[in-house]
C-alpha cells in the first residue's frame, strides 16, 4: 500500500514550509489557543489537503516557482479543516482524534469552541490578503458548507427515509467541499483557463466523495486503535452512511432497529451483523471506487510531471485504505 508519505515525496519539502509555518500563523498571543493549536497541528495528520494544493500548484506552475500565494492558499486550507476537526469532535463528543485526547476532552468546550471560531477567523483574515476576491468567494464557501453539512447530518439523526443524493450532499459539505474549492483556487492563482479551474474542482470534488466514503466503510471495517477514534461510532449516533442505506434496500428489517434508535437490548449488535452479512459494505467500496476513477480523469488536461502523476496516485492511495 502505498503511503501518504511517499506520495506526497515531490512536495516533500514544501510541506516542512508548512508546518513550520501553521504554528507562526497563529501566534503565541492567546497562550490556550497557542497550546490548543499546537497540540492540533503536532496530532500527525497527513496533511492531505494541503498537499493537494500544492502538487496542484506545482502541475500548473511548470518550469517556474510556485508563489507565496500558493504556499499561503495550502496554510490555509489545513487551518479550515483543522478548524472543523476542533468543531466537530465537540458536536460528536469525541475524546479522541488520530489517535490523541481531542482539544475538548484537554481544554473543555468552552476553549475548544473558541480555538475553532479563531482558526476559522485567522484563515479568513489570510484569505482575504490574498488579494483574489475569485479565491476568497471559494474558501468562504467551504466555511458556509461545513456547517450546513453538521447541521445536515445532525437532522437526518436516524432517518431511514435519508436518500443516496442526501448522504451524497452532505458527504460533499463535510468532507468534498475544501478538496474541490481549494483544488480549484490552486488553479486560478496559477492563472489556469476557467474550463482547467472547472477540471481541478471536479477532481477534488471526486476525490473528497470517494475519501468520505471509504471513511464511512472504515468506520465498520476497522478497530478503534486503526481509526484513532471508537469504531462504529457513526451507526451508534444515528448518522446513516452509504453501507447502511445500501444495507436496507436488502434488509427492511435493519430500519426497523434504526427507527427505534438501538433501543432494545442486542438491536445494535443485530443491525451490524445484518450490514456486515449485506452488500452494502461491497456497493459502498464500488462507489468509492467509480468516485476515485471519474476523479482521475478530470486530470487529463494537466501536462505530465511527477506532480500530476501523485494527484493520480492520490485516487488509489484513497481506496488502498481499505485493504
Amino acid at each position: 500500500m502505498t503511503s501518504a508519505t511517499s506520495l506526497f515525496a515531490p512536495v516533500e519539502e514544501d510541506l516542512r514550509i508548512l508546518a513550520d509555518n501553521l504554528k507562526q500563523l497563529v501566534g503565541d498571543r492567546h497562550p490556550i489557543l497557542y497550546a490548543a493549536a499546537e497540540h492540533l497541528f503536532g496530532a500527525g495528520g497527513k496533511r492531505i489537503r494541503p498537499a493537494i494544493v500544492l502538487l496542484i500548484s506545482r502541475a500548473t506552475m511548470l518550469g517556474k516557482d510556485i508563489t507565496l500565494r500558493h504556499r499561503r492558499l495550502a496554510e490555509i486550507t489545513e487551518m479550515i479543516h483543522t478548524a472543523s476537526l476542533v468543531h466537530d469532535d465537540v458536536v460528536d463528543e469525541s475524546q479522541m482524534r488520530r489517535g490523541v485526547p481531542t482539544v475538548h476532552s484537554l481544554f473543555g468546550n468552552r476553549i475548544a469552541i473558541l480555538a475553532g471560531d479563531f482558526l476559522f477567523a485567522q484563515s479568513s483574515w489570510y484569505l482575504a490578503n490574498l488579494d483574489s476576491l475569485e479565491v476568497v468567494k471559494l474558501l468562504s464557501e467551504v466555511i458556509m458548507d461545513l456547517a450546513a453539512g453538521e447541521i445536515q447530518q445532525g437532522l437526518n439523526s436516524f432517518d431511514t427515509s435519508m436518500s443516496m443524493e442526501t448522504y451524497l450532499k452532505k458527504s460533499y459539505d463535510k468532507a468534498a467541499t475544501l478538496i474541490a474549492n481549494s483544488a480549484k483556487a490552486a488553479g486560478l492563482l496559477s492563472e489556469v483557463s476557467q474550463e482547467t479551474a472547472e477540471q481541478l474542482y471536479n477532481y477534488g470534488r471526486n476525490l473528497g466523495l470517494a475519501f468520505q466514503i471509504v471513511d464511512d466503510i472504515l468506520d465498520f471495517t476497522s478497530s478503534t486503535d486503526t481509526l484513532g477514534k471508537p469504531a462504529s461510532s457513526d451507526l451508534k449516533s444515528g448518522n446513516l452512511t452509504a453501507p447502511v442505506l445500501f444495507a436496507m434496500e436488502e434488509t427492511p428489517y435493519l430500519e426497523i432497529l434504526i427507527e427505534r434508535e438501538f433501543a432494545q437490548e442486542g438491536d445494535f449488535e443485530q443491525a451490524m451483523a445484518l450490514i456486515h452479512n449485506s452488500h452494502g459494505i461491497q456497493r459502498a467500496k464500488e462507489l468509492a471506487a467509480e468516485h476515485a476513477k471519474v476523479a482521475v480523469e478530470h486530470l487529463v488536461d494537466l501536462p505530465p510531471s511527477e506532480y500530476r502523476q501523485a494527484l493520480i496516485d492520490m485516487a488509489d492511495y484513497v481506496l488502498s485504505r481499505l485493504y
